[in-house]
């Protein structure tokens, strides 16, 4: 009786607890995946009555009896990463459980408890964090409940027990006070071992030359040999382990399940920050990034609680993480989300990506808040033209910084290899159409192959767009296939732009199209910088792969010759497009100085994009900090811009609300806006004067975010050549024009320890409650209104002034359904209004538009304020002088 209650109590307890934890989260559904040797049908059929009883779900890797040890452990591999799978058996004969084989299997998933790793827990006394032989575990089971031993100082031998079953088998015998011993059937000793043990425990069958008088009567035996188990042991009465080990295998599954569950859950970081040792002089950036050895990445990954499948690995210090991690943390609530703006800046910049990583290395690495930092992928051509790097500064940067500026893991080139494939399009479709009859058109577009003509999918999604309901390409009439076949493109309308990430001013005006095979068809065209195509912007603010696609799909590249837009959907290369970018719409993970985490993710240009990282990184990183956490992200150029639309067009896409805006000052900058001369990296300051006037841009500035109804705190960024009395000057005038509070920051000398005071206020100005507001209402204001209304509220204008080709292209795109979009406008960052040399905070301006392009993927319609360059061109004396190879080290040089 007893032997008919041990097995199924222990089913019926893994039973309930399943219950409970399928009622707490409805999708969990256990899987056990058997891989199994040969024709084994009576443990096929053991396995589906535990699965009926237990309510798991079990699945059969069938294999040849014949099957090798390579073809096991790659079916091993590929369970190993299969997530629906939590737990993994071993089906096979004793000859194929090589130390190979069982330690292909991935501890984790590890029922039958047989790799290294779980027996060396389980030697070690740590038991509660292995998994244990469910064979070893009914032998104990059925020995003290069913037989009712007590082992405590009993003899007992294992007899031709093997590898994982014999260490378990000892292992708990020895806990239980037992005396154990272990030999082999051959082993000359055998008779008289047998003799003097109380229990004999058979891990393999008897051989026949084994005569069963040398067990002495009343000897308790227990067969678990691999044959007995199967049901191959024909001499075998009543085989109970059979009821028992699947029950214990049961139980395994269990806290499989139960640990695979905590898993998906948000835990809090358990994170191990690196710490800093501040020069002074403070050293160039790339020497403070040498001198600091990063984590790995798939460390830190699993630091901040995202799993070993959720990232994919490039090299030893980034990766990219998966999106599934938005579905495994969607009922994690959101942390904090803070913006980091800035005043209107000098040429040089005021630091906002210095701030947003001082903010985060103080959070994370001296408050024990989790943080995260989400900033942009900077492109190469300023890294080789103008600005040598864009890792932050100092104490506070991104680390590798060569390779956070150096290509990464290549979204940028995917973006340039992605536009310059549908530009291609775009002149090739012209060519094709201009050369061919309607019928020639239709043939080569719809080929017959191997006897079959047939639409692909985007076909057919035009077709249904043009309101031609049919999937049979042979019942087109004439005016169908003509309809179908030609776009018509006008040439003079096409806004679609080949690409190159490198400041190249020659190729801001070509002419294509001049070789021999393009029969006269040539126009003049442009290149822009990699950054500011439109895909780059799709890929800042979409929140899927779903999206992204639709996004690309409705990219409007040119007009036809009756007016309406010809989108990448016409042309049919949407999913071409799509496939090209299916890995760089996954965050980049890297670390700060001090091992935070950052995502660097995306990087559209400030002035004719929104200029702010992607959506996903931001979603991401909100889920991963946890309710308490905090995510910092950046806005491009000072806050009139960068910011502005970072609420109007950022947060309309991604419904995310922010908590708080961080707002970066400089003296420097403040002394420029008061009247000192533009800055350069030669020129230095020296004032007499006691009160600096240029603080009413930094009042303006501040203004600005309190139209959003966001609390602001300002940075003021110190640098060594700032006075006390000029530092605190400045934290005043910002309080009492309004902002929250004012704190100076040292970060640039001493990393996060710079900037707790920053974090401080951050996190106190976070805790009051959200009054954001979006500035207009993009479905009843018109494209003027809402142009109109940003110029006034945000630059201080007095009104705006459109040239008769910007009015024109406002109408064309009212028409064609364009008009409800949020604006994105394209002005100099250096001032408040369109004239960069004018500095403060300009009045009684008129903001003249003279142009207006639409970004329709993207979702934003962009007015230009005077001449805007989407292709930089390189100084006289480019950074690429300095930069260099030790082709010995293979370290960079000249990135600063």
């Amino acid at each position: 009786a007893g032997s008919r209650k041990a097995g199924p109590e222990v089913i019926q307890n893994s039973k309930e607890v399943l219950s409970l934890l399928q009622e707490k989260n409805p999708a969990f559904k256990p899987v056990l995946a058997i891989i199994q040797a040969g024709d084994d049908n009576l443990m096929q059929e053991i396995n589906q009555n535990l699965a009926e009883e237990t309510g798991l779900n079990i699945t059969h890797v069938c294999l040849p009896p014949d099957s090798s040890e390579a073809e096991i452990i790659d079916e091993i591999l590929k369970i190993n990463e299969d997530t629906r799978v939590h737990g993994l058996a071993l089906q096979i004969s004793e000859n194929l459980f090589s130390n190979k084989v069982l330690n292909a299997l991935k501890p984790e998933k590890d029922v039958d408890g047989a790799t290294d790793i779980n027996l060396g827990k389980l030697v070690r006394g740590d038991a509660h964090e292995c998994f244990v032989s469910p064979v070893a575990k009914a032998v104990i089971e059925l020995l003290e409940k069913s037989v009712g031993v007590n082992l405590d100082g009993k003899k007992i031998l294992v007899v031709g027990a093997h590898g994982s079953l014999e260490a378990a088998l000892q292992c708990l015998f020895q806990r239980k006070g037992s005396m154990t011993m272990s030999s082999q059937w051959k082993t000359p000793q055998l008779q008289r071992k047998l003799h003097e043990a109380d229990i004999v425990v058979l891990g393999s069958p008897k051989p026949e030359e084994i005569p069963l008088t040398w067990i002495q009567p009343g000897t308790t035996v227990l067969n678990c040999s691999h044959d007995f188990l199967s049901g191959k042991c024909g001499g075998c009465s009543e085989p109970r382990l059979h009821r028992c080990t699947p029950a214990w295998m049961t139980r395994n599954m269990v806290s499989s399940g139960r640990r695979w569950l905590r898993e998906q859950q948000h835990r809090r970081w358990r994170l191990h920050c690196l710490k800093l040792q501040p020069l002074s002089p403070v050293p160039s950036d790339i020497e403070i990034s040498r001198g600091q050895t990063p984590k790995a990445v798939d460390v830190l990954a699993k630091e901040i609680g995202l799993l070993a499948d959720e990232i994919e690995i490039y090299g030893k210090s980034k990766a990219k993480v998966h999106l599934s991690v938005l579905e495994r943390l969607k009922n994690q609530a959101d942390g904090k989300y803070v913006l980091v703006a800035g005043i209107t800046p000098t040429p040089l910049g005021e630091g906002k990506s210095t701030v947003t990583i001082g903010l985060v290395q103080a959070l994370t690495a001296h408050l024990n808040v989790n943080s995260f930092a989400c900033l942009r992928q900077p492109s190469q051509g300023p890294t080789f033209g103008v600005k040598g790097g864009a890792a932050g500064g100092g104490y506070a940067q991104v680390i590798p910084m060569e390779e956070f500026n150096l290509h990464l893991t290549g979204d940028i080139h995917a973006i340039t290899a992605a536009n310059n494939l549908l530009a291609a399009a775009i002149d090739t479709r012209i060519l094709h159409e201009n050369t061919q009859t309607d019928k020639a058109l239709y043939n080569r577009l719809v080929p017959l192959v191997n006897g079959v003509r047939e639409f692909s999918e985007i076909q057919l999604a035009r077709l249904k767009k043009l309101g031609i309901n049919k999937t049979d390409p042979s019942t087109l009439t004439e005016e169908e296939v003509s309809k179908f076949a030609r776009l018509d493109i006008n040439p003079s309308t096409i806004t679609w732009q080949r690409v190159l990430d490198t400041n190249d001013r020659f190729l801001r005006k070509i002419t294509i199209g001049q070789g021999n095979t393009e029969k006269g068809y040539s126009r003049q065209a442009q290149f822009d910088i990699a950054v500011a195509s439109e895909i780059m912007a799709v890929l800042a603010l979409t929140d899927s792969l779903a999206d992204m696609k639709a996004r690309l799909g409705r990219m409007v590249v040119a007009s036809d010759k009756s007016g309406q837009p010809v989108t990448a959907d016409d042309l049919g290369v949407t999913g071409a497009l799509t496939v090209l970018m299916k890995d760089a719409i996954k965050p980049n993970l890297m670390q700060t100085l001090e091992g935070t985490p950052v995502f660097v993710h995306a990087g559209p240009f400030a002035n004719i994009a929104h200029g702010n990282s992607s959506v996903l990184a931001d979603k991401i990183a909100l889920k991963l900090v946890g309710e308490e956490g905090f995510v910092v992200t950046e806005a491009g150029f000072g806050a009139d811009i960068g910011m502005e639309k970072f609420f109007n067009i950022k947060c309309r896409a991604s419904g995310l609300v922010p908590n708080v805006v961080v707002l970066v000052a400089t003296v420097r900058a403040l002394k420029m806006h008061g009247g000192g001369p533009s800055v350069s990296a030669h020129i230095k300051f020296h004032y007499v004067k006691t009160e600096l006037n240029g603080c009413c841009n930094l009042q303006k500035q501040i203004q600005i975010a309190q139209l959003f109804g966001v609390p602001v705190v300002v940075a003021l960024n110190v640098f060594k050549t700032d006075t006390r009395a000029e530092v605190d000057l400045v934290c005043e005038l910002a309080k009492r024009a309004g902002a929250f509070d004012a704190v100076p920051c040292y970060h640039w000398s001493v990393g996060g320890k710079g900037s707790v005071d920053l974090a401080r206020a951050v996190r106190e100005a976070a805790s009051k409650r959200s009054r954001f507001q979006f500035l207009y209402d993009v479905q009843v204001r018109s494209i003027v209104d809402k142009i109109r209304t940003i110029a006034q509220a945000v630059y201080g204008a007095k009104d705006i002034e459109l040239s008769p080709e910007a009015q024109a292209k406002i109408d064309r795109y009212t028409q064609q359904g364009f008009g409800n979009l949020p604006i994105c406008m394209a002005k100099t960052h250096l001032s408040l209004s369109h004239q960069p040399d004018k500095k403060g905070v300009p009045k009684d301006f008129i903001l003249p538009i003279s142009d207006v392009r639409a970004s329709i993927g993207a979702g934003f319609i962009y007015p230009l304020v005077g001449t805007m360059s989407t292709m930089p061109g390189l100084p006289t004396r480019p950074c690429f002088y300095d930069i260099d190879l030790d082709t010995k080290t293979e370290q960079v040089k000249g990135l600063f």
